[in-house]
């Protein structure tokens, strides 16, 4: 107890002493003191506190612009994508039509016969109808038929316009016209090509036919 006081005494004491020096000073000196003192408080603030903080938030602002950036170049490759999937979804649909337009191969004798008839339809006497040997290109093949018909000039553009009203591709090729019997009478020969839609198959694997096999 007796040392807790001695020690309050003494702070007291020397509370006293300062407020004593302190009150013998001038007001300038007193006011420098408060200015270093608010200085001093100021400055370790300023060091230990704003500054980190600072430091903190520039940090942030740069993180902040750095994901905008980035948010910026993800929308606008988003946007590229959705104009390339359109792109593509048109294309594909354009795809599906043209491969509407080829026979497969179930469906190559009936247009055959649709050109055959096209031909009998529009009063045209058939001296040749021979289909060729098949033609391989890089994912359809093409089918040439040999046609030698006779008929008078409408009844060619007839068949000319039926050929155009199939539901599949059918060109004419080599068309040679000739004409009979005082001009009435019109011999041509011809090439109609029609075209068939083939899929790559893929190669098989040898060694996994051996291994099925053991």
């Amino acid at each position: 107890m007796n040392r807790g006081k001695n020690k309050i005494n003494e702070t007291k004491k020397k509370l006293r002493a300062f407020s004593e020096k302190v009150g013998a000073l001038t007001k300038v000196q007193r006011l420098l003191i408060c200015v270093v003192t608010f200085a001093v408080i100021g400055g370790a603030y300023y060091y230990f506190v704003f500054m980190p903080k600072h430091e903190e938030l520039e940090n942030v602002k740069k993180n902040y612009e750095s994901q905008l950036n980035v948010l910026s170049t993800y929308k606008r490759r988003a946007a590229e994508i959705v104009k390339y999937e359109k792109l593509m979804a048109e294309a594909q649909e354009e795809f599906n039509l043209a491969m509407k337009a080829l026979p497969d191969k179930r469906e190559l004798p009936s247009l055959l016969t649709g050109i055959s008839k096209a031909g009998s339809d529009a009063g045209l006497e058939f001296h040749l109808f021979q289909p060729a040997n098949e033609v391989s290109k890089e994912f359809y093949k093409e089918i040439p038929v040999s046609i030698k018909v006779e008929g008078r000039y409408h009844q060619l553009t007839d068949f000319f316009f039926q050929i155009i009203g199939l539901n599949r591709i059918v060109n004419i090729n080599n068309v040679d016209v000739k004409s009979k019997k005082d001009g009435k009478i019109l011999e041509m020969n011809c090439k109609a090509v029609t075209y068939m839609f083939v899929e790559k198959k893929e190669p098989v694997d040898k060694n996994k036919r051996k291994r099925k096999k053991k």
